[in-house]
């Protein structure tokens, strides 16, 4: 019911979640080639750019979403009203840290999944293709 409402409203009727914008990611599946939807929340918007935690929880997995991502880096993103395409990458060194630290700051949930497992979780910077 949800993502019903959400695709219809494009992002404008229950487009926030725990104090987060809800964003719809559209990936390209890494076997299959098939358009992938995943409903997540964004941590974090800076200018243009939306920020992405691919947590899964604390899995020590990766989420299937991230690994879409990284094997085709052009995805689809719709929020807010509008869909654009963006592109993925990985925030790394310093911005990863500059970015984690703002996200716990805010969102201490993210923490918690830190300390569920070994992995470094990814932070994924969305920027306007």
């Amino acid at each position: 019911m949800h993502r019903t409402a959400f695709r219809a409203s494009r992002g404008r009727v229950l487009g926030r979640a725990g104090g987060m914008p809800v964003v719809e990611l559209i990936t390209t599946g890494r076997r299959s080639g098939a358009r992938r939807s995943t409903m997540l929340t964004a941590p974090l918007v800076e200018g243009d750019d939306i920020v992405l935690v691919a947590s899964y929880g604390g899995d020590d997995r990766h989420p299937a979403w991230y690994l879409n991502l990284r094997a085709h880096s052009e995805v689809e993103l719709t929020t807010t009203g509008s869909t654009r395409r963006m592109v993925a990458r990985t925030a790394t060194g310093d911005e990863r840290d500059r970015l984690w630290a703002r996200i716990i700051a805010d969102h201490a949930n993210y923490a918690g999944y830190q300390r569920r497992t070994d992995r470094v979780i990814p932070v994924v910077v969305l920027e306007p293709a």
